[in-house]
């Protein structure tokens, strides 16, 4: 055990911000406070959220090409208008992205083919002044390196844009920042900002770090037989990624819902509730109105998991199997960040991650490693 860091119950305390894009504008009345945007204005604005995000997953893309079956350097130039400083900051950006995509390569990965579509939920304008609200859904079909790769990755991101209105009916973009509380998506270019705790003098069951070197010694799963259902957790896990369970509550703007997330997977599969005290770690409910911390909690759980065995920690994070979980500590400060579940493994041994905040389908360990090269990370068999 060691001195660990007092977190809230509603935890995952990271919060994502960048900057990036730019934007063609459109006119608008300036009104004294907010004005809905007219179906022209917020046409207009998706028109330049695709153009920028679309931009952004392409720069990933093996020998890009032109997005939705375009032909090679048909892909959009940039026609959005964007401030300078915006600007500036997306061509950083996009250079940081094709270095992922570098990492990605080293670490056996490619993608052959990028789909982004963007959903403006909200537009309203204040005096010259645009802020849009905008769900993005970008799909990523892997290169058959190895040949058993899944189809591809998906996820689903929410946004805020602020534009500024420009002589000529002009609208120019100023920023374009995630509504997240998890990691950063693969298409996404700045590291996720992870709020400092402070050490309560406590000592809890905090588990060990995994190692990270690929391959590692293989560790399978007994597949039948076991206490648990690990493909009823991945099923779970992967029918519910995007489209949420109904029967639950959801946490994002409560500190994330990754932990909500995969304690609903782990019950799916077989988990049993362990009633007593919500703010008592070694117990874990949930009961329609009201949760254990452990639920919901990153921390809380893993402390519940250990101190009642049920999971134990892996050496490496390439043992995981399906149905395992594995927890990242960002900034190394001893509080873990976020959770999330293998729903597939590769015969290679490379497993896929499927989780929320954000909201991500089969994300490879790779593409998590080379976006966070620097965290500590967590691995459980469950």
């Amino acid at each position: 055990m060691i001195p660990k860091r007092f977190r809230p119950a509603f935890i995952a305390a990271l919060t994502v911000a960048l900057t990036s894009g730019s934007f063609l504008a459109y006119s608008a009345s300036a009104g004294s406070g907010p004005e809905a945007a007219d179906r022209a204005a917020t046409d207009a604005f998706a028109r330049v959220a695709d153009e920028v995000l679309s931009r952004r997953s392409e720069a990933l893309v093996e020998e890009q090409q032109g997005r939705r079956g375009a032909a090679p350097g048909s892909a959009k130039t940039a026609k959005a208008a964007m401030s300078s400083k915006f600007k500036k900051d997306e061509d950083t950006a996009l250079s940081s992205l094709r270095s992922r995509k570098a990492r990605l390569a080293e670490l056996g990965e490619a993608y052959s083919g990028a789909d982004t579509r963007v959903t403006v939920e909200r537009a309203t304008i204040t005096g010259g002044r645009a802020t849009v609200q905008l769900t993005e859904d970008t799909k990523l079909t892997y290169k058959k390196l190895r040949g058993d790769e899944p189809e591809t990755t998906e996820l689903r991101t929410r946004y805020e844009l602020k534009l500024t209105s420009k002589k000529g009916g002009r609208w120019e973009l100023d920023s374009v920042k995630s509504q997240e509380n998890g990691p950063v998506a693969v298409n996404e270019p700045v590291a996720a900002k992870v709020n400092t705790v402070k050490d309560d003098g406590n000592q809890y069951p905090d588990g060990t770090p995994a190692a990270t070197k690929y391959p590692a010694t293989p560790k399978p799963k007994a597949k039948t037989g076991g206490a648990y259902d690990y493909n009823a957790m991945a099923k779970y896990a992967e029918k519910y990624w995007s489209n949420y369970n109904p029967q639950y509550r959801k946490f994002n703007g409560a500190g994330g819902d990754c932990t909500n997330f995969i304690s609903q997977a782990l019950k799916a599969g077989g988990w049993k509730a362990a009633p007593g005290s919500s703010s008592d770690y070694r117990n874990w409910w949930y009961d329609g109105s009201r949760q254990s911390d452990s639920w919901v909690g990153a921390n809380e759980w893993a402390w519940f998991t250990l101190s009642n065995q049920r999971a134990a920690n892996l050496a490496n994070v390439y043992q995981m199997d399906v149905g395992d979980v594995m927890q990242v500590d960002f900034n190394k400060d001893g509080s873990k960040d976020h959770s999330m579940m293998v729903t597939y493994r590769s015969g290679n041994g490379m497993p896929y991650l499927t989780y929320h905040s954000t909201n991500t389908y089969r994300k490879s360990l790779a593409s998590i490693l080379a976006s966070y090269p620097d965290a500590r990370y967590f691995a459980y068999r469950t």
